[in-house]
């Protein structure tokens, strides 16, 4: 079922239910960012097929969607390697002969090395965790999209992809990698019905990142200081972009990379704390 045609797109009326009868597969879909797209998808009408490294994630999920009266499998795959990724292939187009949309949600800046203390082994590891899988993903499912008249992609990486990340400039530069699969992406695969973007998160409160629990002391009231909105971010907030990225309402939306971050990449996101003696980018004494 393809989510390009201009006629197909529904009348206003109807935008309660974005992604009725769609397939949407969605990867690392068991908690955070990626829970609240696959609940947020399930809502509007999609059949969601969650891919998820722990089955005990994937089964809350599934469980609350049903709870919630809709449609979810889930799949315990490891992206990293190639056979779990075959495996969500077959048991998806079994069932479905494509997938209508596909998230890939997975990344982790975890375990941060210092560059300067770095290996090829962490660098290897940053490459597999933040780039790699998304493009045997796409791979995987792109294909079966095409046949079947198109689809939408949209590709979780990271505002740090999107400017300087003093942290560590190898998670940097596979999250601006990504970034940039997903632009060049859409530039060769809109002709075949296939819509790409980008969603790049900062400042999202998930069991991942948990930015209030690391705040210092009482600093939880200087995020209307910290970032430009006035608030921390939570998982709904990208899953709403995701959302209208993977719904027809974005038909005429492709190769674009969405800052979701309370405005942090325009107000400059990471600061220099001379009594830290280090970058911050959350609330804290400087």
């Amino acid at each position: 079922m393809t989510t390009q045609n201009p006629g197909r797109v529904p009348p206003i009326e109807d935008w309660n239910r974005l992604l009725e009868g769609r397939v949407a597969v969605v990867t690392g879909g068991g908690d955070g960012i990626g829970g609240a797209i696959s609940r947020l998808f399930a809502a509007h009408g999609a059949l969601v097929e969650i891919a998820e490294i722990d089955p005990g994630r994937a089964e809350r999920t599934v469980a609350d969607i049903r709870a919630a009266g809709g449609r979810a499998r889930a799949h315990v795959v490891d992206v990293r390697r190639s056979e779990d990724v075959d495996t969500l292939r077959a048991a998806v187009l079994a069932e479905h002969g494509a997938a209508d949309v596909l998230v890939n949600n997975v990344g982790d800046y975890r375990p941060i090395v210092r560059f300067a203390d770095s290996s090829p082994e962490s660098w290897n590891e940053m490459y597999e965790l933040n780039f790699l899988h998304a493009v045997r993903v796409t791979h995987a499912f792109l294909t079966s999209m095409i046949a079947n008249g198109g689809g939408s992609i949209v590709n979780i990486h990271s505002v740090e992809g999107m400017r300087g990340y003093p942290g560590d400039p190898v998670y940097g530069a596979m999250k601006a990698a990504l970034s940039h699969f997903t632009t060049c992406l859409a530039a060769g695969y809109g002709r075949k019905g296939i819509r790409v973007n980008g969603i790049g998160p900062d400042l999202i409160q998930t069991p991942q990142v948990d930015y209030l629990a690391d705040a210092d002391g009482d600093a939880g009231d200087l995020w209307e200081a910290w970032a430009p909105v006035g608030r921390l971010g939570w998982p709904t907030d990208p899953a709403r972009v995701a959302l209208f990225l993977a719904s027809d309402m974005a038909s005429f939306v492709t190769g674009h990379n969405i800052p979701v971050d309370g405005g942090t990449l325009t107000g400059g996101g990471w600061f220099y704390s001379p009594t830290a003696r280090r970058f911050v980018n959350r609330p804290r004494a400087l």
